[in-house]
Order: C-alpha cells, then sequence, then structure tokens
C-alpha cells in the first residue's frame, strides 16, 4: 500500500478462536460454539431455575379477531419438531418447543385473549387512525395488566392491511407498543402476516421459539470464560438519540446496562442528557455527551451493577459507542468509575472502508495464490497501530457447518468493525476478542452472531425507542420488554 510516495505495510493478521457459549451455570462441559446446537445438546442456561417458578411459558394475544385461530395454529407449530429447509448447514432439526426448553408451551386463559375489529376504521374512539391505535394497544395492556399473573408472554399482531397506521414521520407502533409493555411491565412479541406463511418452518420456530422463552424471563445461553480476559469485567453499551428540532434537540441517551463478563445483566438505564446541545448539525454527526451527563450515566450504571454483585464493584470496565470518545466523555467517565481499577473506552466503528480477501494456493506455479469462494474466517484481526485494530466478526465460521463452510447472509464481501481504544491498554487482542464474544448474545434472533457486539445493538435499540417515545418513565427496565 503506497501512501505520500511512500510504501507502508500492514502488520500480520491473526485467528481470534471462536468463543464457546454456555449451557449451564454448574457444568463446565456444557458448552458449544453453536447457539443452536447446544441448545438441542445441553437445554437452555436457566432450565433448572426456570422450572421453579413456572411449568409453562403461557402465551396470551391481541389483534384482529378474523386471525385468532391463525395465532393459535402458529403456537401448535411452536410445539410441533420441523427440519431445516434453508440454510442447511447452519440450522438443526427444531425438535418442538418443549423438547428444547423444558417447559412447555401454553395458551393463557380466555381473558388473556384480547379481539380487535378486522379494520382500523372500527377501532374505538376519536383521532386519526394512528391515535386510535396507541388507544387500542393501551386498553389492551391495561386489560391485560388486571390479569398479569395469568401469561407470560403478549402476541400482539399487526396484519399488512394496518400497514398505513403502524408507521409514520412520528409514529412507529412497535416502538409505542415496547414502551407500553414496559409500562405495564408486559412482554411482548410482535407479529405481522409474513410469520403466517414463512415457508421455512424450522426457521421460524427457532426464531420465535427462542424469542418467547427469553421474554418469559428464560435465559437460553451465556458467554463462557474467554481466555485472557481479566475476572471481574463488565461493559457497558453508549447510544444516543437526538430528540427535537434544530432549535431545541437534545439528547436523549440509553445506555445498556452493566453487561457481565458472561453477557447477563439485561437492564438498562434509560437517561435524559441535561445539558443542552450546542452545535446540533456536529452533533448529529458526532454525537457526545458533557463530563457532567457522562459522569451522571455512568455512575447510575455502575449502581445497577452493585446491585446485582452484592455491592461489589468491577474490576475492569468496558465502555463501547459507536462513536469517537470526547476528552470530555472520558473525564466524565473517569470521575463516575474512580473505584474501578481498569477504564476502557472503546469506539466500535462498523462504517469501515477496510475489505479483505481470503487467498489459497492457487496449485498452479504462477499465480501462487487466489481468491477462496468463501470471505476471510470470522475472528480475523489485524493491528492497525498500538490503539486500533481491524476484526472481522462477519466471515467464514467453517466449525458451525455441517459441510466446512459457512457465511451467514452469503451476500457481499463482509466489512470489519473497526476497534479505537481512547482510554485504556492492554493487548488489542483481548478488548478484539471481547467484541467478537459480545456478538453472540442477541436473543432476539437464531444467528451465529450480530454485526455488532450487543453492548452496541442493544442500546441502539433502546435510544430509538425512547427518543420516538417522550413520555417512556426514566426508570430501570429489563431489556426483555424491548425485544
Amino acid at each position: 500500500m503506497a501512501r505520500s510516495g511512500k510504501l507502508t505495510k500492514l502488520a500480520p493478521f491473526s485467528l481470534l478462536e471462536e468463543p464457546y457459549l454456555t449451557f449451564s451455570p454448574s457444568n463446565a462441559s456444557n458448552v458449544d460454539i453453536h447457539p443452536l446446537r447446544g441448545l438441542v445438546n445441553h437445554g437452555p442456561y436457566s432450565q433448572e431455575s426456570f422450572k421453579g417458578f413456572t411449568s409453562q411459558v403461557r402465551i396470551a394475544t391481541i389483534g384482529p379477531q378474523s386471525a385468532f385461530k391463525t395465532r393459535g395454529d402458529l403456537m401448535r407449530l411452536l410445539r410441533e419438531p420441523h427440519r431445516p429447509s434453508d440454510r442447511a448447514e447452519y440450522v438443526p432439526h427444531y425438535p418442538g418447543f418443549e423438547q428444547i426448553f423444558r417447559v412447555a408451551l401454553g395458551s393463557a386463559p380466555r381473558e388473556a385473549h384480547i379481539k380487535w375489529p378486522e379494520r382500523l376504521d372500527d377501532l374505538r374512539g376519536e383521532g386519526d387512525l394512528q391515535v386510535r391505535l396507541f388507544n387500542a394497544m393501551e386498553a389492551a395492556l391495561r386489560r391485560l395488566a388486571l390479569v398479569r399473573d395469568k401469561f407470560d408472554v403478549a402476541l400482539v399482531h399487526f396484519p399488512d392491511s394496518w400497514n398505513a397506521a403502524t408507521r409514520g414521520e412520528f409514529f412507529d407502533a412497535h416502538d409505542v407498543l415496547k414502551a407500553l409493555g414496559a409500562k405495564y411491565n408486559i412482554p411482548t412479541q410482535v407479529l405481522n402476516d409474513r410469520a403466517f406463511t414463512f415457508k421455512h418452518k424450522a426457521s421460524l420456530a427457532w426464531r420465535l421459539a427462542t424469542a418467547l422463552y427469553v421474554k418469559a424471563a428464560g435465559t437460553p445461553w451465556k458467554l463462557a470464560p474467554l481466555q485472557g480476559i481479566p475476572a471481574d469485567t463488565a461493559y457497558i453499551g453508549l447510544a444516543y438519540a437526538l430528540r427535537g428540532g434544530q432549535r431545541d434537540a437534545h439528547y436523549v441517551t440509553c445506555c445498556s446496562q452493566v453487561f457481565d463478563m458472561d453477557g447477563g445483566g439485561m437492564q438498562f438505564v434509560a437517561f435524559e442528557a441535561q445539558d443542552p446541545v450546542a452545535d446540533v448539525v456536529e452533533a448529529r454527526r458526532n454525537p457526545f455527551l458533557s463530563r457532567d451527563d457522562m459522569r451522571a450515566v455512568l455512575a447510575r450504571s455502575l449502581s445497577l451493577y452493585q446491585g446485582r454483585n452484592g455491592g461489589y464493584l468491577p474490576k475492569r470496565m468496558v465502555i463501547h459507542k459507536t462513536t469517537a470518545f470526547k476528552e470530555s466523555e472520558i473525564e466524565g467517565a473517569f470521575d463516575a468509575l474512580s473505584g474501578v481499577a481498569e477504564i476502557e473506552c472503546i469506539e466500535v466503528s462498523s462504517a469501515s472502508c477496510w475489505r479483505g480477501v481470503w487467498l489459497i494456493d492457487s496449485g498452479i506455479p504462477e499465480p501462487k495464490s487466489k481468491a477462496s469462494g468463501y470471505p476471510v474466517p470470522r475472528g480475523t484481526m489485524v493491528t492497525r497501530s498500538g490503539n486500533s485494530a481491524l476484526v472481522w466478526v462477519a466471515g467464514n465460521a467453517p466449525d458451525v457447518s455441517t459441510n466446512g463452510n459457512y457465511y451467514q447472509g452469503k451476500k457481499s464481501i463482509p466489512r470489519p468493525l473497526q476497534l479505537i481504544r481512547h482510554a485504556g491498554q492492554g493487548p488489542l487482542e483481548v478488548i478484539a476478542h471481547e467484541a467478537l464474544a459480545l456478538t453472540k448474545m442477541d436473543w432476539n434472533n437464531d444467528a451465529l452472531y450480530d454485526p455488532v457486539p450487543v453492548s452496541i445493538r442493544y442500546s441502539q435499540r433502546l435510544a430509538r425507542t425512547i427518543a420516538n417515545v417522550p413520555d417512556l418513565p426514566r426508570n430501570v427496565y429489563p431489556y426483555r420488554l424491548f425485544m
């Protein structure tokens, strides 16, 4: 690579091991790198504790009356076995909900099933369709709250014919529903018509069954210990949402609850910044907090960690966000975390312009190498400087495949995450391996990994929700209410 007339050379790449998941709090051998295969072989992480408070996951429903039976058929589908018809090299046989999660899937009593009219125009009340839909959602959840002890998760069906009202410039029915669910402490699973017609039944069952188990307070898997990661490490993910117009814009900051080393601790802080935004254009390009606001949001997050861990402080704290850390933010972080021995501020950018091609032996004298038919392996790492590295979280993962190769999505050349350390010290391989591992902790799908660490993904989702719902109380919430 030439730059300014000089020849430069990248450091040699390294390959990080695929992180293991654990499926038991007591048996260290119940591990697997494949989340679905691990569930089939070992059952979920919380199977023993989950059975202690309920014998089944009970499903309530909300939706148009005409699709009531169809929603019931979908729940029956989750109880039945299905062989994979897509991604067969990755998706295992689905043996049925009870066989996987060691707990039954059942229907809630009649009073926990709320039937809406078929047409939006027939919803009760005054105002436009979005106002009436909002009132219908709140009325339904208020009714379910009266029988909260009789169900675990509410399925909410928005038919495709309602699309004109479910999303607009200032209204998103999904986000509003999640905020209402948080208000009434009711986890919800949104359905559209595609769920009833999706032809790959095993994939549908894996995704929906896992989501329902998690929303019912189950834990399917956690991260197994990572070699080289200091004990008592915790993680925070920050995402910023800008609310308001050009004149009165201000941040609503969502901070994911401090994730424990194993990926546990799925609560988050909904925090509204107090200091005004001086430059809205700059804020939209590179959002950041003042020193006081950063200190406040991290201090509250740290108190949540201590509440989960008997008052103890973590020995090492890793803070992830998608934009560069300003000096004021670093100062605020060290103010709030003064009792933590090691603090790392890591910028995690998925907008890298870098690409990589995996070369293999061509079998001929010239050229000696040729491009492989698959991307670079997942876990490939290239050091750029003493505080910056590229790590491919998307890539070929042959160890989870039944045929030797597996590229999730099977499209395009994957781009790496760019990790930049703005504060902290130690080997870059450590922060890269942590980021790689945290991509496996999104329980809301059946994939091997998410494109970004869960610390980033969850905080982004939650920031968007609380920005769209101004009256969401600034409390602490379990993440499952917003999945």
